[in-house]
């Protein structure tokens, strides 16, 4: 148990500087040598853990999908906290969303998907995923009478569909006021379309 701990502790170092290192010099420029010399270790060291570059960048977009899951953890909600469960829940979809991982390295790993079915599969699993999680809160609110949705399902879907259109076209402006300004319209969008009225 020990051993397996030690290795789970070293990869999760490996990817992380190699998350690092990718940010910095782009996804496409890192190398496992660049990542070795960041970490002050012998290149042969990351091959122990990781057999080549394509492993280890399964393992960093494991990573980076994890991350977005953090988004759901919570403690067990009374029936009376639902509804401000949910507003700060969709505070959180469009405030925190890209504060969670950056841009560049997630859209590079993204982009891999449109080559590699694995990656595609990995990312298709998260977005399930998480409209799973959305729609399990919607039930609860349903039934609690917070909302009145028709199909819970579907509308997780358009949640979701607002929140990654969102942060495709929010990545593109760099102005901060029209940035703010955009992403306050975009999630009072989603408010709307779950009948919720924020002051």
């Amino acid at each position: 148990m020990g051993r397996n701990s030690l290795k789970d502790e070293r990869q999760k170092e490996i990817i992380k500087k190699y998350y690092a290192v990718a940010k910095k010099e782009g996804l496409e420029n890192t190398s496992i040598a660049k990542i070795a010399s960041e970490m002050n270790v012998n290149p042969s060291l990351i091959i122990h853990y990781f057999k080549n570059k394509e492993e280890l960048t399964y393992s960093l977009i494991d990573y980076i999908l994890e991350k977005y899951l953090v988004i759901y953890n919570r403690k067990k909600i009374e029936d009376h906290d639902l509804g401000s469960f949910l507003i700060e829940l969709i505070h959180k979809l469009f405030k925190s969303w890209n504060s969670l991982f950056n841009d560049s390295v997630f859209y590079s790993c993204y982009a891999l998907g449109f080559r590699d079915k694995l990656i595609k599969m990995k990312f298709k699993n998260l977005q399930d995923s998480l409209r799973s999680h959305l729609k399990e809160v919607l039930d609860k609110c349903n039934e609690a009478g917070i909302v009145n949705l028709p199909s819970t399902e579907k509308t997780a879907d358009l949640i979701y569909i607002m929140v990654d259109g969102a942060y495709y076209y929010l990545s593109l402006i760099s102005e901060k006021e029209e940035y703010e300004k955009k992403l306050l319209e975009y999630k009072n969008y989603a408010y709307q379309t779950l009948g919720l009225s924020i002051d």
